[in-house]
Order: structure tokens, then C-alpha cells, then sequence
């Protein structure tokens, strides 16, 4: 394998990680953690809770005597009657914490934004899907690239291919991210009472698309680097080439001019002649007379 193909196994590996970051980001539903403030429950209603609010009973109160003494424990201990209740968001569903029993208890997440925002939201869900499409098409151009190495692949329409690529996508998920950052900040505002949270923070599904963006744009960049450096290459290697043959057609020159030379030369004939003419007397009847 040429260096060309060990840079292109090389830039394979970051656009597979680009591809598994995108598409655990898509499918999971931690973009956004939290906690929410919820009232606790009667213990009555949840036998053996460890957040619950006891009621001592009477003696023949009944149901009056319950809500007064529910009413009073309200008044008298404020916020020690509510609990944190742990949340977390994707691009599909929010899950919260069952207080009741073990496990989540989930709803869809378009039920929570507000109507006018649906559409945002399946904007953001198409951008994200879009951005896979993208990466997984330079995934198989780099990988068809690599398999047909032998054949004479073309490294540079490749490389050309893989940059625009990865630099759509990367834009792609940018503003993909950044829309469901928008939809996410109007539901913690617009949202319904029973779901607004209290403290939130960004999860590590949120990470793993800013990193699947970071890998998209490092690929690109390496992508217009290698191509930059083979068109160089290559043009450097016609311009040599184009010299030789200069060259080559310039040899055959000097064998002309000698042909010429020799024709221009005095036989020896006349060389015979001239110094014969040299020993005669001046005014000998066969004297050359040189001009």
C-alpha cells in the first residue's frame, strides 16, 4: 500500500467514529439532563416510599381530618414537601424518574413543546438524519477508494468528493444542533407546569453530536490537504514531463548544423590545387590567382 492509500485508511477511521457518534446521538435520549421539583406523594398512595408525606390518622376523623392535617403539614414545612425528580430529553422522548415504583416513565417530547414548533422540530430531526446520509456516503467512497487501491483509483476525485461532503454534513449538524438547542429553551419556558424543570444541563447525547460536527470538519481538512498536495503533484509531474520532451526535440539540432559545416568545408581537391598553385611562378600561365 502507497502513502496515498495508508492516508486514506487513516482518514477512514475518524469518519466511522463521525458516523457511530451521529447516529447514538440520533437514537438516544440524553441531549438535555435535569432535575424537576415535584411534590411528594402520600404515603398512603405509595406504601413503603422513602419520599412520601405520613399522616398520623386519628381516632374517627375521617377523610375532613386527613386533608386538614395534609393542609397543616403543608403550611408548616414548605419546600421539605417537595423532591427532586431526575429527567433527561432526546430528539424523540423525555423520561423522567417513576417516584412510584422502579424504572422511567416516558413521553413523547413533541407533546411538550408547543404546537407552533412541531415543525421546527421535525427540521431538526430531518437535518440530523441528512447529516448521517452524508457521512455514511463518505464513509463508502473512502472505503470503495481503499478496496479498489490495485485497480488505479483516482485518489483525487475521492478526496474532492469526501471534503464536500464532510463539510455539508458538518454544517448540517451544526445548525441541526443549534435548533433543538432553540425548541429545547422554548420548552423549558412555553412547556406544561407538570414537566418545566428546575435545573438542566447539557447530556452526553449532546456531546456526541458537537463531536460527530468536530470530526466532520478534522476530516475535511484533511481531505482538502491531501488533495491539494497530489494536485501539485501531479502538476509538477506534467511540467517534467513536458520538459523532456522539449529536450528531446532540441537533440537532433547540432547534427544539422555539422552537415552543414561539412558542406560549407573545402574538399581536398581544392586544397591540392590552391597549394600547387602556391609553387608556380607569378606569372606562370597556371597560376591561381586567390581573390
Amino acid at each position: 500500500m502507497d502513502g496515498a492509500g495508508r492516508q486514506q485508511v487513516h482518514a477512514l477511521l475518524p469518519v466511522c467514529l463521525a458516523l457511530a457518534f451521529s447516529l447514538a446521538a440520533l437514537g438516544s435520549s440524553h441531549w438535555c439532563e435535569g432535575t424537576r421539583r415535584v411534590a411528594k406523594p402520600l404515603c398512603q398512595d405509595h406504601p413503603g416510599g422513602l419520599g412520601c408525606i405520613h399522616l398520623n390518622r386519628g381516632h374517627g376523623g375521617g377523610r375532613r381530618d386527613d386533608e386538614s392535617q395534609a393542609v397543616q403539614y403543608i403550611w408548616e414545612t414548605g419546600d421539605d414537601r417537595f423532591i427532586q425528580s431526575w429527567f433527561h430529553v432526546g430528539l424523540w422522548q423525555s423520561c423522567e424518574e417513576n417516584l412510584g415504583s422502579a424504572g422511567e416513565k416516558c413521553r413523547s417530547f413533541q407533546s411538550i413543546i408547543p404546537a407552533e414548533e412541531h415543525g421546527l422540530l421535525w427540521l431538526s430531526i430531518g437535518a440530523e438524519i441528512l447529516n448521517i446520509l452524508l457521512v455514511l456516503t463518505s464513509a463508502v467512497l473512502l472505503g470503495s477508494g481503499v478496496s479498489s487501491q490495485s485497480a488505479g483509483f483516482r485518489w483525487l476525485k475521492v478526496d474532492a468528493s469526501v471534503a464536500i461532503l464532510t463539510v455539508l454534513a458538518g454544517l448540517l449538524g451544526m445548525v441541526a444542533h443549534m435548533m433543538y438547542t432553540t425548541i429545547f429553551q422554548i420548552a423549558v419556558n412555553l412547556g406544561p407546569e407538570d414537566w418545566k424543570p428546575q435545573t438542566w444541563d447539557y447530556g452526553w447525547s449532546y456531546c456526541l453530536a458537537w463531536g460527530s460536527f468536530a470530526l466532520c470538519m478534522a476530516v475535511s481538512v484533511m481531505a482538502v490537504n491531501r488533495y491539494t498536495a497530489a494536485r501539485l503533484e501531479f502538476t509538477e509531474k506534467q511540467r517534467v514531463r513536458k520538459g523532456s520532451k522539449h529536450s528531446q526535440h532540441k537533440f537532433p539540432e547540432p547534427k544539422a548544423s555539422e552537415s552543414v559545416r561539412e558542406m560549407e568545408a573545402p574538399s581536398p581537391a581544392g586544397h591540392a590545387l590552391v597549394s600547387a598553385s602556391e609553387h608556380l611562378p607569378p606569372n606562370a600561365p597556371g597560376k591561381v590567382s586567390m581573390c
